[in-house]
């Protein structure tokens, strides 16, 4: 292999292959490996002219940590977008933006997870300092099963300063913390909205905090006192989706 990124995996190579085909340099299947679960990668690699090899599944294990599926693909580095990006895709955004900050989740796999999650949830980018945060990689793509191809992941150097640039074009920051004394689904999310995320068992900085225009916190029925953040994160996602569809109707 050379020293491009190895992305594996059905799902992220073939979300490759369908949003951003230049970047694929050279795709390998396991040997015997023709099922119809890769037939429409296979289609896509030949529209794109990209070279597809085989090999043995025992050198595939060798080339990345994790369950390749049978399928790595060597590709160009990723691309994880600066503030200026962010600005771009504001002035771009139709309808009240939603957007969504990771304040110090540096699990891959909850990174990739919460990607997927805000991009089925409609929400416009993901946000996370550059420090002390998971950033993408194979696992987070992996993970992410195609959804780090389509939602910008935007690295800012000061989250706090950040956020105040978003407060100042108008988004109203919404920030959860398990003592909030409002709850989730007692929060109007119909307008443009940043919601953060703290990292688990830490939560969110002070500084992340005193940016917050609001607290709320998720209701828990069970002897539990959190949620996986990743599955947090999904609750209240869809929480803004759902009241954003009540409105529209």
């Amino acid at each position: 292999m050379s020293q491009l990124e190895k992305i594996y995996g059905v799902h992220a190579v073939e979300a490759l292959l369908r949003h951003h085909p230049k970047r694929v340099k050279q795709i390998w299947l396991a040997d015997g490996r023709s099922d119809p679960r890769v037939q429409p990668l296979l289609e896509l690699a030949g529209q794109a002219r990209v070279a597809v090899g085989q090999c043995e599944r025992r050198e595939m294990d060798a080339w990345v940590e994790g369950v390749h599926q049978g399928v790595v693909a060597e590709v160009s580095p990723s691309q994880v977008w600066g503030e200026a990006m962010l600005e771009e895709l504001l002035d771009r955004c139709e309808g009240p933006p939603l957007l969504l900050v990771l304040d110090g989740v540096t699990d891959p796999h909850n990174l990739g997870a919460c990607l997927r999650t805000a991009d089925a949830a409609g929400a416009l980018a993901v946000i996370v300092p550059k420090d002390k945060s998971a950033t993408l990689t194979p696992v987070v793509r992996k993970v992410a099963c195609g959804a780090a191809e389509v939602i910008p992941l935007v690295a800012v150097t000061n989250l706090a300063r950040s956020l105040e640039k978003l407060q100042q074009r108008g988004l109203w920051i919404v920030g959860t913390a398990g003592e909030a004394e409002q709850e989730l689904f007692q929060q109007d999310m119909t307008g443009p909205t940043v919601l953060i995320m703290g990292a688990e068992g830490k939560g969110m900085r002070r500084l992340t905090r005193e940016h917050c225009d609001y607290l709320v916190k998720l209701p828990m029925a069970g002897s539990v006192s959190s949620l996986n953040v990743s599955v947090a994160t999904g609750i209240c996602l869809f929480e803004a989706l759902r009241q954003r569809r009540s409105v529209k109707r």
